[in-house]
């Protein structure tokens, strides 16, 4: 088994990831998919299963051992991957458990779109991650993203409305006109991911240099 596989074995096969599932179909079922407290809690829930994974291994002293069996890059793109592909799998479940359960009531789980839901929560778990990689600390890595998201919440509600491509809501929702439909906010979703994949890179890289 290669080092992605077992990342992603070890980020989907736990309890945080079943606890991050459990989290966000209570919030979904208490307030619905169009309520700001699950758009909220998306960049939170997504850190839950492998977020601070990379941080775990280096603080704990098996970072060594990893890389014998792994190698460096192995290593490295098997954490972000797995990482982003954990928080994009909490929340498509959860939405998954919802939709499946308000099936019986038309209209109440109308306009949901999991592949969007799945590429913001995969962005901001990798942001999540890169930000354990800067900071070193488990509670910038899931906080961190919460406060960006917040911050071009803010940004967008109060000062440049007209701006709606830099609004998280927006990225899950597609209520307004893109070049290509959804298709557009995949692309830039994607080009922001590529972008923290080689950032990513980049520091773990530098960190095992003098490991």
């Amino acid at each position: 088994m290669n080092s992605f596989e077992t990342d992603l074995k070890r980020a989907v096969i736990s309890w945080r990831f079943a606890a991050g599932v459990l989290v966000q179909s209570i919030i979904l079922f208490l307030t619905g998919i169009d309520e700001k407290l699950f758009y909220i809690s998306v960049p939170v829930v997504c850190t839950f299963p492998y977020a601070t994974a990379w941080l775990s291994d280096y603080q704990g002293g098996f970072l060594k051992s990893y890389l014998i069996r792994s190698g460096i890059n192995s290593y490295i793109f098997g954490k972000i991957f797995a990482c982003g592909i954990s928080g994009g799998l909490v929340e498509v479940v959860a939405c998954a458990v919802y939709v499946k359960c308000q099936s019986a009531k038309p209209g109440s789980a109308a306009g949901i779109d999991l592949m969007l839901i799945f590429m913001s929560g995969m962005l901001w778990a990798m942001t999540a991650a890169l930000l354990a990689a800067l900071s070193g600390s488990n509670y910038v890595a899931y906080g961190g993203s919460f406060v960006i998201y917040y911050l071009l919440v803010i940004l967008h509600e109060r000062y440049f409305k007209g701006l709606y491509c830099l609004y998280p809501y927006e990225w899950i929702k597609c209520e307004h006109t893109w070049i290509m439909g959804r298709g557009g906010i995949m692309i830039m979703l994607s080009g922001i991911i590529l972008i923290i994949v080689f950032l990513y890179y980049e520091i773990l890289r530098r960190c095992m240099e003098n490991v």
